[in-house]
């Protein structure tokens, strides 16, 4: 099949009307963020039963016939790992495609393993090896070979077999349903909106400050997305996560005493020294009862650790016989959740119906099990 590439606002044109009939169409982007803190749009594949493109938005300016298709109530946009494709979108026009599939998630429930990669599945299902030649491409380089142009249209070409053979697999085995919670968070806006307020969270170390020092690097943290935005570069590229820590441990507050800041370069302070040190002595007039709070759970008891297991055994049988794959669906911590009363993953959507709810009924009493040589029995109480 030939591949269009489309640089040109009339060739678009053309395409969506190609296009403007399509029930599904397979989508995956090219993206470059190395340098910025927002993902570089490089290349847009997009695909349906008749036609692969690759349509270049470095060359067309307004890609607006081609995102109302995406947009649009009766087609189906198809990813793979769609979360940063969606993040594009998101970024492009403050809202999100409202009908969606993604592979990587139906493959999760067909049990084909957990967060599974295009190139992986492809393989599992089609019998595909793909050329991986061309992964390392810096795709805002122009003119792109005739070798990256194959290589992208890949992603959409099986992209298209994947979604019909997985639709129908989910539909033979009643599992459509499932994905319903896991499609409707994916395009759920307050996922892609940041909270510079919470980016702190991300900042590795900082379960290891006391309560105050928290609060110091809750407000830098804010400030430091902040700026990272407003200057579209990489976070730590404005500070490095480790002097970050520093900053709100030792809270400076006079250029000598930041100097003294390990991994604080000179360049960094002289820039930024002020508002650091306005930003500390604000975060350190902040009340008490409004510092951020690292929440560290208590050590379970050894009847709890027993119950777990015993769950845990439970949950191996209900993935062995529905032919998933235990990872695929959750993890021991997510399992401690339920005994510790806490919300977890097992207790929504599609987890809950073929295997939270048992769990549930095990913990309430309902349900028990025993075992024999060969296998466990579920015993209702």
């Amino acid at each position: 099949m030939t591949i269009a590439f489309v640089d040109t606002p009339s060739a678009l044109q053309d395409l969506c009307q190609q296009l403007d009939k399509s029930e599904w169409l397979a989508v995956d982007t090219e993206f470059h963020r190395e340098k910025t803190y927002f993902p570089q749009l490089c290349l847009i594949q997009v695909a349906n039963e008749d036609i692969i493109a690759c349509v270049d938005p470095l060359a067309i300016d307004d890609l607006t016939p081609l995102m109302d298709l995406f947009y649009r109530d009766d087609i189906t946009v198809v990813f793979h790992a769609a979360r940063q494709d969606l993040e594009l979108f998101y970024l492009m026009r403050t809202s999100l495609p409202p009908t969606v599939f993604d592979t990587q998630i139906a493959a999760t429930v067909l049990g084909y393993g957990d967060q599974i990669g295009y190139g992986n599945l492809v393989k599992q299902c089609l019998h595909v090896e793909l050329d991986k030649s061309q992964a390392r491409t810096d795709w805002r380089q122009r003119p792109l070979s005739k070798d990256q142009i194959e290589y992208a249209a890949d992603d959409v070409r099986y992209l298209r077999q994947l979604y019909i053979q997985l639709r129908d697999e989910l539909v033979k085995k009643n599992r459509t349903s499932w994905l319903d919670d896991d499609f409707t968070a994916l395009t759920a806006i307050d996922t892609y909106e940041e909270d510079p307020f919470k980016s702190w969270q991300r900042i590795k170390g900082a379960g290891r400050l006391k309560s105050q020092q928290l609060s110091v690097l809750q407000q830098l943290g804010a400030w430091r997305e902040q700026r990272a935005i407003e200057m579209n570069l990489p976070r730590r590229w404005i500070i490095k996560d480790d002097p970050m820590l520093d900053l709100a441990r030792f809270a400076p507050t006079t250029k000598e005493a930041m100097k003294k800041i390990r991994g604080l370069e000179s360049r960094d302070i002289d820039r930024y020294a002020s508002v650091i040190i306005s930003t500390i002595e604000s975060a350190q007039k902040i009340p008490k009862e409004d510092w951020p709070v690292m929440k560290k759970p208590a050590a379970l008891s050894n009847q709890q650790e027993a119950i777990i297991d015993a769950l845990m055994a439970l949950f191996r049988k209900s993935c062995d016989e529905q032919s998933i794959t235990p990872s695929a669906i959750a993890n021991r911590k997510d399992v401690e959740a339920l005994v510790r009363g806490q919300d977890s993953i097992l207790k929504h959507g599609w987890r809950y119906k073929i295997i939270g709810h048992l769990l549930m009924a095990f913990i309430q009493g309902e349900i028990s099990i025993q075992a024999n040589s060969t296998h466990l029995e579920i015993k209702e109480n």
